[in-house]
């Protein structure tokens, strides 16, 4: 799974979006999330964003980890 970190924030470049072959990422009010329930790791997303924002859950950088956790309780609250 794939989770959209800081770089994104007020960016939103929305470039992931139209990459996106199951439709798992949605705009949120300071940045794109992906659902951690319907990704499919293909990597997709990661390839086409033009700022950097995007990690492999294992490459997710420490200081990025907050933004897994921001994902999942924007998905939980829909």
């Amino acid at each position: 799974m794939y989770v959209i970190g800081s770089a994104c924030i007020e960016e939103k470049a929305g470039e992931c979006v139209d990459v996106c072959p199951v439709d798992c990422i949605e705009e949120g009010e300071d940045q794109f999330y992906i659902d951690p329930d319907v990704c499919i790791s293909c990597g997709a997303c990661e390839a086409a964003c033009p700022v950097t924002a995007i990690f492999y859950i294992d490459d997710l950088p420490e200081d990025e980890k907050p933004y897994y956790e921001k994902a999942v309780e924007y998905y939980k609250n829909k």
